[in-house]
């Protein structure tokens, strides 16, 4: 089964439903030795024109953005910690830092070349979700970078040019022209688009319809999947 998942490196969302994924998947490929998943990480910006480094606080942003109050918008993201611990992350909220992910989504595209894209993933994200990381900040990108396993000279050289560009802003053209309008989206076999951190069982269910669906052909439909609502800890 082919999974492609487009997520936003600066997205809460994503990150997990990133895990909540691996989680299902694991359990999906237990009940049956036989089958096999394919994973591929798209990438997709929820504000392409965010500066690189945002100040002030992400909440204090995100509740003036969407006229809601302080009170709520910290009310949501202690919800949201809660469901990263029940699967193993540390979100640390207050800690967040804003900007563009551009760059980041350009650094993985030149880790997926090296085949280093699982440890540089887990490490920009672990940085940017838990420790306060700024993600358009170079030095902090490349310092991140290289500790996911990538080299200093070839993360720097990627950065000081326009190179992944061209596959950061292809994914998001597909993206475009399937209709995905938040994230993580998840598309199963190039037919079924399960959207949001969903959870883990709902995520397995999906997978399992998708596999006993194998052998048919996708059907053409119109329209995309839905975004966020007003108060979006995404900040889109």
């Amino acid at each position: 089964m082919r999974i492609d998942v487009w997520s936003d490196l600066v997205c809460p969302f994503c990150h997990v439903g990133r895990r909540r994924l691996e989680l299902a998947v694991d359990e999906f490929l237990a009940g049956d030795p036989e089958r096999e998943v394919e994973v591929t990480w798209h990438s997709y910006q929820l504000d392409r024109s965010a500066p690189a480094v945002l100040e002030g606080s992400n909440v204090d942003r995100i509740a003036e953005k969407y006229g809601r109050s302080r009170e709520e918008m910290v009310a949501q993201h202690e919800a949201m910690a809660a469901d990263a611990a029940a699967v193993g992350l540390d979100f640390q909220w207050d800690k967040v830092v804003g900007g563009n992910s551009f760059d980041a989504h350009r650094v993985i595209h030149l880790a997926r070349a090296r085949g280093l894209e699982t440890p540089v993933t887990d490490r920009l994200m672990r940085g940017w979700y838990s420790e306060g990381a700024a993600l358009g900040d170079t030095d902090t990108l490349v310092r991140l970078a290289v500790e996911g396993g990538l080299g200093e000279k070839d993360v720097r050289e990627t950065l000081g040019s326009d190179a992944y560009g061209y596959d950061v802003r292809a994914d998001e053209a597909t993206a475009n022209q399937i209709g995905i309008t938040a994230v993580p989206t998840f598309v199963l076999d190039q037919k079924f688009a399960v959207t949001g951190a969903q959870p883990v069982d709902g995520l397995v269910r999906a997978l399992e319809l998708t596999w006993e669906d194998r052998g048919t052909a996708p059907e053409a439909r119109g329209g995309g999947c839905g975004g966020c609502e007003g108060g979006c800890a995404c900040g889109a």
